[in-house]
């Protein structure tokens, strides 16, 4: 990481979660799996060192900077996990092998190996549940206004993997629902020196993202998962720009999206 890199998120005071923007009226809503590599300090570093654990296995860099960031622009609130992904991730399903990964990017993590099924219960109970309810509670409280909110989901990339460069500067990736999707890649794309991924790097119909089923798709509601590329925003100046960027591409669709909900 750089000199000037943004904070390493060990946590929010053990939470499982924290809010940015409590009070905004904005009609989204941001969620950020993958805010945080903390991990609670019984779980003793899960046996991996510091070095692992500022890595990419144990948090999406830069995006949590950027979630709170684009929340202050959007006067919108945001949900960020607070919790490192390899504690359990909060954008899987409870069951699947990299829901508690036992090894992550060729790196083993021994606090997760063998786990009883109790543990992992306890895990989901203590930091999966309690993020995700609290996504619900919003998600429930916009539409007793009458305004649904549109998701916004940031995540991040790691430049490289498995030895192929990825090129994109930011991808935005969606199932079948395509509402806010389509317009916010054709207002990424109008900056020519953006290079924009549609479901690239990962796609979002395989394997589907928990938010992106459980929350939208279920309650019909709107949805631009975000993937930005982890060199572009490992710094303060460059969440701070990135921000931006998606906040102005954001701005159009959630204008349409709020006549469509008051109409």
């Amino acid at each position: 990481m750089k000199q000037d890199s943004v904070t390493e998120t060990r946590g929010f005071a053990n939470l499982p979660f924290t809010i940015v923007n409590d009070d905004g009226a904005a009609p989204a809503l941001i969620i950020c799996d993958h805010a945080s590599r903390h991990i609670p300090e019984e779980l003793e570093d899960l046996g991996l060192s510091e070095e692992q654990l500022s890595r990419h296995i144990a948090w999406d860099i830069g995006a949590g900077e950027v979630a709170g960031r684009l929340a202050t622009l959007l006067a919108a609130p945001a949900v960020l996990c607070g919790t490192s992904r390899l504690v359990v991730d909060c954008n899987r399903p409870f069951g699947e092998a990299s829901s508690i990964p036992e090894s992550s990017d060729g790196v083993a993590v021994p606090g997760n190996a063998k786990l009883a099924l109790s543990e992992r219960q306890r895990r989901m109970d203590r930091y999966f549940h309690p993020y995700h309810d609290e996504i619900d509670r919003r998600i429930h409280g916009h539409d007793q206004q009458s305004q649904a909110p549109a998701l916004i989901s940031v995540h991040s990339f790691t430049p490289e993997m498995d030895g192929f460069q990825r090129p994109w500067h930011v991808g935005v990736l969606w199932d079948q629902d395509q509402r806010m999707a389509t317009p916010v890649i054709r207002e990424l794309r109008r900056n020519p020196d953006l290079l924009v991924g549609e479901n690239e790097p990962y796609n979002g119909t395989n394997p589907p993202g928990y938010a992106l089923h459980i929350h939208a798709a279920d309650n019909n509601l709107p949805i631009a998962v975000f993937e930005i590329r982890q060199d572009l925003i490992d710094t303060a100046e460059g969440a701070e720009r990135w921000a931006h960027i998606l906040a102005q591409a954001l701005t159009p669709a959630l204008k349409r999206h709020l006549t469509r909900v008051s109409a």
